[in-house]
């Protein structure tokens, strides 16, 4: 198996460099702390809003 089919299974979203950026501004600007956001949010929102708790010194939320 080579990286690139690997890595095709890791990200189950496709997205360009530009509208990711534009996601994870969003979600910066749009923070929900993890007990009041849904899991119907983009896998890139999520993310984005995960690292942001981290920053906060939040514990990671297993989701």
């Amino acid at each position: 198996m080579n990286s690139l089919s690997i890595l095709d299974q890791e990200r189950s979203f496709d997205v360009d460099p530009i509208e990711e950026m534009r996601m994870r501004t969003w979600a910066r600007r749009h923070y929900t702390p993890a007990e009041d956001r849904g899991d119907d949010l983009h896998p890139i929102v999520l993310d984005e809003m995960a690292r942001k708790d981290q920053e906060r010194g939040y514990p990671r939320t297993p989701k």
